[in-house]
């Protein structure tokens, strides 16, 4: 059987631009969804570790389109609410979900030299730790596809105020990311997700506001930055993983450090070390 290459999107090519779709950025986000998997079909997949706003467009997708193509990172670290929730999500709407891993070699190397919780030690290490976990699964993950659809919302973070509705990804060249949910707010989430009956991660139940890995991940304050439970530790650090942003919250991921870096020869990581 013949299979069709991936679209890879390029300097001169109208899909790398937010302009080729002039009306995405004033379009719903259940016009997105349907545009784009009209457009990309099986080349468009959505990236979810099934919090709110990932469970709000799986279930308008699911809608739109009983195909869709989910994927979730299953980082290694999940906490067991969050696997028995993946097979629920899978039970509810009948769909596959893909679960991308990390590579044993990534991930050992590290665990061996600086520890089990290497993230705890430094910044340096804690990025390091997300980039093998995290970073190349998805961009592996991403090797396939046209475009990735995200739950990425402008009030989330700071990082993430000016994230645009579509256009080409930063991190991955020829890969185009959508956010539809970018001018949704948390109200907006939770009155979908009511209005629909949406099943949701029995973390939120339990004081989460935002849900990762587990030893990087807590319940947050009523009234709390809802990123402020993520790798708490770290004292006026952007809490950013990479998937998005760079760590220092910049739209690009920065390839050297601007102070030491730690030294991860014989690890089999070519993570970039910033210090804080």
């Amino acid at each position: 059987m013949t299979t069709t290459a991936p679209h890879r999107a390029t300097e001169t090519d109208p899909l790398r631009s937010v302009t080729h779709f002039p009306h995405w950025e004033s379009a719903t986000a259940e016009e997105i969804l349907t545009e784009a998997l009209s457009r990309w079909g099986r080349r468009v997949a959505i990236g979810t570790a099934f919090q709110a706003e990932g469970m709000a467009i799986l279930d308008m997708a699911v809608r739109i389109d009983p195909g869709v193509r989910v994927f979730t990172i299953d980082t290694g670290r999940l906490p067991a609410e969050s696997h028995h929730f993946i097979d629920e999500v899978r039970r509810h709407y009948g769909i596959e979900v893909e679960v991308q891993l990390p590579r044993p070699g990534d991930v050992e190397p590290l665990v061996q030299r600086f520890g089990t919780d290497l993230f705890r030690e430094s910044v340096d290490l804690r990025l390091a730790c997300c980039r093998a976990r995290k970073v190349e699964p998805l961009a592996r993950r991403l090797a396939d596809l046209d475009a990735w659809i995200t739950g990425l919302r402008r009030d989330q973070a700071p990082s993430r105020a000016g994230v645009p509705k579509a256009g080409i990804d930063p991190h991955h060249p020829g890969v185009i990311k959508l956010s539809p949910l970018a001018d949704w707010n948390a109200h907006d989430v939770a009155s979908y997700l009511t209005r629909h009956a949406v099943p949701r991660h029995p973390l939120y139940a339990r004081g989460y506001s935002s849900i990762g890995c587990a030893p990087c991940t807590r319940p947050t304050l009523l009234g709390a930055d809802t990123r402020s439970g993520r790798w708490w530790w770290e004292d006026e650090q952007p809490k950013e993983c990479g998937l998005h942003w760079g760590p220092d919250g910049s739209l690009t991921r920065h390839n050297e450090s601007t102070d030491r870096k730690e030294d991860l020869q014989g690890t089999n990581s070519d993570v970039p070390i910033k210090r804080s």
